[in-house]
Parts: structure tokens; C-alpha cells; sequence
């Protein structure tokens, strides 16, 4: 109708003048009515009958056919039903060309603006293919979440322990993964691909820590899965793919480091992306892939239901604090000792020191002793890294790292010499020392920049995500890796 509307306007005003215009010929104004009439009269109503044949003509040929359609394929009238029906592919071939190119014009942007989620990480304002930036990371990255069975991770949730403990990295990053603006569902435009498998969730009845016997066949069958259904693994032979191996010695997948060391990484995941909370500064083969440090987990509603006051605020009156395994005569496994030896030699020397609150046993609120010391030990255990090392940041504690040529993560963007104390563990007899001189020099530097909220905010997995937080800075990390993507940027 539109289009017959527009003939209309141009054959009755442009080609023929209209009443109004010739009365001026007439002598006078009585006689201009008449005049007009007899002059005009036959070219007029031969040129109105040729509109009223046209546009019957375009009635029966063009806009009733249409209208008809619209009624019988679409319960919406109009333009906007039709639009609809052609998304569905239902438009018929008696529309006209050039009707069917303006409305598939049209389907076109009503489907771009129609994508499934907010997932998709395109400037639909320019169409460029140059990729939003969200997240405001390093450069703009996509990543895409393999949708694998539940038996691979959901199924693990039933117990409660699976998301809290400090293995927990892994279910963590993938719950915010899944509601993240930097996923696409479309695997053709990823940059990353994520393989959430929850491995550390099967717990030993005996001792309650998770049980990873399990792990590298559980992984292997991970890929397996993904590999026989999309090309995409085969394509880059992993190379561009993201697992989470956040155990004693990652990727390794064992408690002991003899043991991890002589199973080494899985040769299907040499050439994959690890995040893992293992790290030393030297070479290792448990760090022998490509891999970012992440911290161990800590659950932040935890930790927020300890602190109720900023940390300095805190009346502090234990000096030096640790509480946790420590053997009085450590056993020799596999050819090692636990802890290196540091922890009984810290129970020896300092039990009985007034300064020193040492206990071997954990208790269910031992945050609270955290939040009133001063120093939190942080000594060795089977791996270097401990969780002791996150919950003392959060909770306002200088934390006293004992542990020779560990790795701490996000020293990008943490400053660990100015906010903790590194004590190599042949000095552990003169701890006590060592923290008086510090606490009479230079500790109210260092609690002023531990203090600092943007650290505790970059240990901790919270959700939803925020900017700085311990997931933000995985996909930070991983944005500056695009040379491992498939794609060109």
C-alpha cells in the first residue's frame, strides 16, 4: 500500500495542477467555478479513471496477495509478520523481488540484533569484526565452554565440599565462565577454549582430602569426548585449549613431588593452557607446560563473615600465628619429609614462646586468630604454596612465607615484597628475631599496603565477577596469550 500511495502523490500533484490553481484565469469570481469546470472538465476525468484502473490494478496484484499471506502464515499483520515468517523461512515465492529484498535487508539486521546472549563479542555498531573488550582486559579475548556430560563436573556438586575447598579454582572459574561476557557460544569465533572437568571433588572417607588417582584418566576421557565430537582440539592439537590443575603439583596430578615429577605432565596436555597454583622460579617439570598461576581457592562469603571491620582496625595481640599440621617427628614417605622438616622445627624452637601462638590442630574459627595477629606463618607443606598465603592478605595478617624458591601468583599485579615477609627456611630458628626487627622498622609500611583493598580483591574467586578479582585476572593473563589462538588478531 505504501508503494501505490506514493504513485498516487506523484501522478495527482506533480502532473496535474490542482482546482485551486486556475480560478485565477477566470474574470471574475463568480464566473471562475464554471470556466474552470468547462475547460478541465474531460482531460480530468480521463486521468482520474486511468488512477482508479491502476490502483485497482495494484489492489488485486500486488497488496491483496500479500495481505492474504500475512493473514494465513502469520497471526501478526503487516510488515512485522513477514519479517517473522521469513526468519523462520517460511517466505513464499509469490512475494515480489524487490519486496523480498527490502524485508530480507531487514531480516538480516533483526537478526543480528536477535543473537542468543550477550556472549557474542562483536561491535554491532560499526559490523566490524574487531571484538569488544568487556571485561576491559589486556586485549579482547572469546572463550568457549565445552558442553560436556554432568558426570564430568555437575554431578561432583551434590557434595557441598566440591565448591569450597582449596582445590575449588576449578568449579569456581567455571561458574563465572558460564554467565561471562567474554563467552561465545559459537566455537568458530573463540580465541580459548575451556574444558571444565572437577577432578579434585572425589574425597578419601579416611582423611577427607580430595582423591586424585583419578585425574589423568579423567582428563584423557575429557578429551576424548571433545575431541571425536569438533575439530577444534585436532585443529591445534590443544594448543589453544584451558585446563584447571589447581593440586599440590598441578598438572603432575599427585601429592608427593617424587612422585609427581616422575609421572610428569600428560603428554595429551603438554601442549595446553594449565591454571594452576603450583609454581616455583625455577624449572620444574610439574610447570614444564605453558601455564598461568592462580591462587588456591578461598571462599570469599567465608572470609566476609569474619571481617567486619577493615583490617586496620583490627585490635591485633597475638605476634606471630600458626595453626595446622605440624609432626613432632615427621615420617620419612617415599623419600621425603613432610614439610621439608620446617614445620617441627618451628614447634620445637616456638611452642613454648609467650610471642607465638602455634597450635597443630585446626579449629573451625581459626579466621578469627587471624584477624587478631599480627604475622600468619606460612611455612611449606608437601608443595610450596599454601592457602595460609590467600586467608592472611584477606584477613589484614602479614603473611610470613617459608618456603625456598616458590613462585607466588599475579606478581604482575601484586607487589609480594611489599606486602609480605619471605624467610628462607635454613633461618627458621631465628624467626622470632627476624619478625622483631621487622616489627620495629618497617611494619606499619607494610601493613599500609596490605591493607590495601585491590589485593585482597585479587586473591579471591568472587561471584559475580569483578574487575581486579582473582577470575579477572585469569582472563587478563590469558588475553595477553592470543599468539596461542587459532585466530589471527
Amino acid at each position: 500500500m505504501h508503494r501505490v500511495s506514493v504513485v498516487l502523490k506523484s501522478n495527482g500533484h506533480r502532473e496535474i495542477p490542482s482546482y485551486s490553481s486556475f480560478t485565477s484565469f477566470s474574470k471574475n469570481k463568480h464566473e471562475a467555478p464554471v470556466a474552470s469546470h468547462s475547460y478541465w472538465e474531460k482531460p480530468r476525468y480521463l486521468v482520474l479513471g486511468i488512477c482508479i484502473l491502476f490502483s485497482v490494478f495494484a489492489l488485486c496484484f500486488f497488496i491483496l496477495p500479500a495481505s492474504m499471506e500475512f493473514t494465513v502464515g502469520n497471526s501478526e499483520p503487516g510488515h512485522q509478520g513477514l519479517l517473522r515468517k521469513n526468519l523462520r523461512g517460511l517466505q513464499t515465492e509469490e512475494t515480489t523481488n524487490a519486496l523480498s529484498e527490502e524485508i530480507g535487508e531487514e531480516s538480516k539486521n533483526k537478526e543480528w540484533r536477535l543473537k542468543p546472549d550477550h556472549f557474542t563479542l562483536f561491535n554491532t555498531s560499526s559490523l566490524l569484526t574487531t571484538p569488544f573488550n568487556p571485561l576491559n582486559l589486556t586485549n579482547g579475548i572469546r572463550i568457549y565452554v565445552y558442553d560436556l556430560p554432568a558426570k564430568f563436573n555437575e554431578d561432583w556438586l551434590a557434595d557441598e565440599r566440591c565448591s569450597n575447598h582449596l582445590f575449588a579454582a576449578e568449579v569456581a572459574i567455571h561458574k563465572v565462565l558460564m554467565t561471562s561476557p567474554i563467552r561465545t557460544l559459537d566455537p568458530c569465533e573463540a580465541d580459548f577454549f575451556f574444558i571444565p572437568v572437577y577432578v579434585s571433588c572425589k574425597f578419601t572417607p579416611k582423611t577427607g582430602f580430595p582423591w586424585l588417582g583419578q585425574a589423568r584418566k579423567f582428563m584423557e576421557a575429557a578429551v576424548n569426548h571433545v575431541s571425536t565430537r569438533m575439530e577444534f582440539w585436532n585443529r591445534s592439537g590443544g594448543r589453544d585449549h584451558i585446563f584447571v590443575a589447581s593440586h599440590d603439583y598441578g598438572a603432575c596430578f599427585h601429592t608427593l613431588e617424587t612422585e609427581a615429577i616422575a609421572h610428569g605432565i600428560p603428554e595429551f596436555m603438554r601442549k595446553s593452557l594449565i591454571l594452576q597454583t603450583f609454581g616455583v622460579q625455577d624449572f620444574h617439570p610439574c610447570q614444564a607446560a605453558e601455564h598461568i598461576q592462580i591462587p588456591p581457592y578461598v571462599s570469599p562469603s567465608v572470609a566476609a563473615s569474619y571481617i567486619k571491620d577493615p583490617p586496620e582496625r583490627q585490635k591485633r595481640n597475638i605476634f606471630a600465628f600458626f595453626r595446622g599440621k605440624m609432626e613432632i617427628n615427621p615420617k620419612n614417605v617415599s623419600g621425603l619429609v613432610y614439610s621439608r622438616g620446617v614445620r617441627t622445627v618451628l614447634y620445637k624452637k616456638f611452642s613454648h614462646n609467650r610471642r607465638f601462638l602455634l597450635k597443630r590442630h585446626r579449629t573451625d574459627n581459626y579466621q578469627l586468630e587471624m584477624l587478631r595477629s599480627t604475622f600468619c606463618l606460612c611455612p611449606v607443606g608437601w608443595a610450596p604454596w599454601s592457602p595460609r598465603i590467600v586467608e592472611a592478605v584477606v584477613h589484614g595478617c602479614v603473611p610470613v612465607i617459608i618456603a625456598d624458591n616458590i613462585s607466588l601468583p599475579y606478581s604482575h599485579a601484586i607487589d609480594w615484597t611489599g606486602i609480605s615477609l619471605s624467610v628462607r627456611e635454613h633461618d627458621v630458628p631465628k624467626l622470632d628475631k627476624i619478625l622483631l626487627n621487622v616489627a620495629a622498622t618497617n611494619l606499619s609500611t607494610i601493613q599500609h599496603n596490605l591493607w590495601k583493598e585491590e589485593n585482597r580483591r585479587a586473591l579471591l574467586f568472587t561471584d559475580p565477577l569483578v574487575k581486579g578479582d582473582a577470575t579477572w585476572h585469569v582472563f587478563d593473563r590469558l588475553s595477553t596469550k592470543l599468539e596461542r589462538s587459532f585466530i589471527k588478531h
